[in-house]
């Protein structure tokens, strides 16, 4: 039986499309080439967090951060859901000035931070190298394993049984009718969702997408080591660059008492392989930050793709001239976890013709179909 919805990619945004359709009273089918959660979704810290680099950064994380505080309480203690808090560090007073306002932007939009001196910071997170000029606290920032988040949804979630998983069918193609397996099987579909993060440029070949690889290292166990998520101020400026390679310092207390260690973006390799002189200067980097981080005991390095569009925000909605009649929901780049629900919500709300909590104009894919029908 044809489905109303068919989406391409069981990762956290291809998941929370399939949950939100499904909640609706769609019969959905995924369909992932490898398995659930995978891709970025695997690759990646698994952070929830407001951004303002834009004021469409801000609605489109903060509506989502609240979305992931609402579903909070149905997830499992596997999902790994804790509500650390972001702590951003300024290293010196220039940053402890653009902390102060960021703090005053926050505060004007409701959003619950607090600015940390450089006493407060030392007494907050003792392991912070003494130098640091300050910081801000995002209050209700968290974390989650988005990999089993992304399981939850497809298989347990109150939405689930209106769900179809289909693992190891790899796509060829995508038109309005539906899709078209690499086994050469046709599945037909009223709605066709193109969720794959980077694959999808080999589904639609157009899209102004670029893959931005980053790296991860995780340690061993050491408890109560940090509390919250810590990010230089820097960070910011490092996650827009548009070509070479960058570092920034990014350290997350898992559950597990380990630390995860990031990060490093470079548009300059396709290359799964890590890049030890990359891992090298984002560990250097992050041991400014973290003195005592080259006495841990680092157990696994990674890296991953993140799907980079040329405004840092996603496609959420028709596909037009890429793909007639195709849906997208793709280019999160390092914010595929924060944004994943309200992407669903913002895409559900276009097919089923709703309306939306904030603006979509912002997020429709014919922002770039625009451009290049006039260039």
């Amino acid at each position: 039986m044809t489905a109303d919805a068919l989406i391409v990619g069981a990762g956290i945004v291809g998941a929370a499309c399939a949950a939100e359709l499904a909640a609706l009273g769609m019969r959905v089918e995924v369909l992932d080439a490898q398995g659930i959660g995978g891709g970025a979704t695997a690759a990646g810290m698994g952070h929830i967090v407001v951004m303002n680099d834009s004021p469409a950064e801000f609605a489109l994380s903060r509506y989502s951060r609240d979305l992931w505080l609402e579903l909070a309480p149905q997830l499992r203690p596997r999902d790994a859901f804790a509500r650390c808090g972001t702590l951003w560090v300024a290293a010196d007073e220039e940053e402890w000035q653009a902390a102060r306002a960021t703090h005053a932007a926050f505060e004007a939009q409701g959003i619950a931070a607090q600015l940390l001196d450089a006493p407060a910071l030392r007494a907050c997170e003792p392991a912070l190298a003494a130098s640091m000029a300050g910081g801000l606290r995002i209050e209700h920032d968290s974390i989650v394993y988005a990999p089993t988040v992304a399981e939850w949804l497809l298989t347990r979630s109150p939405s689930a049984a209106n769900i179809h998983l289909r693992l190891g069918a790899a796509v060829a193609s995508v038109n309005a009718g539906g899709v078209t397996l690499t086994s050469g099987e046709r599945i037909g579909a009223a709605h066709v969702i193109v969720a794959n993060g980077v694959g999808a440029q080999q589904l639609v070949a157009s899209l102004p997408l670029q893959p931005k690889k980053g790296h991860l290292l995780i340690t061993d166990r050491y408890p109560g080591l940090i509390r919250h998520q810590l990010l230089e101020l820097g960070y910011i400026k490092s996650a827009h660059h548009a070509a070479g390679t960058s570092v920034a310092f990014n350290a997350q207390p898992r559950p597990t008492g380990q630390l995860l260690i990031g990060s490093s973006r470079q548009f300059d390799s396709t290359d799964p392989a890590v890049d030890l002189p990359v891992l090298a200067q984002m560990l250097q980097r992050a041991a400014c930050y973290l003195p005592v981080l080259p006495t841990l005991h680092g157990i696994r390095a990674w890296t991953g793709f993140r799907a980079a569009s040329p405004d840092g925000l996603p496609l959420i909605g028709p596909a037009g001239d890429f793909a007639p009649g195709v849906w997208l929901a793709v280019g999160h780049e390092g914010l595929g976890v924060t944004t994943s629900l309200a992407t669903a919500k913002l895409l559900a709300a276009q097919i089923v013709q709703s309306g939306t909590a904030i603006p979509l104009d912002p997020y429709l894919p014919v922002r770039f179909a625009q451009k290049v029908i006039h260039e």
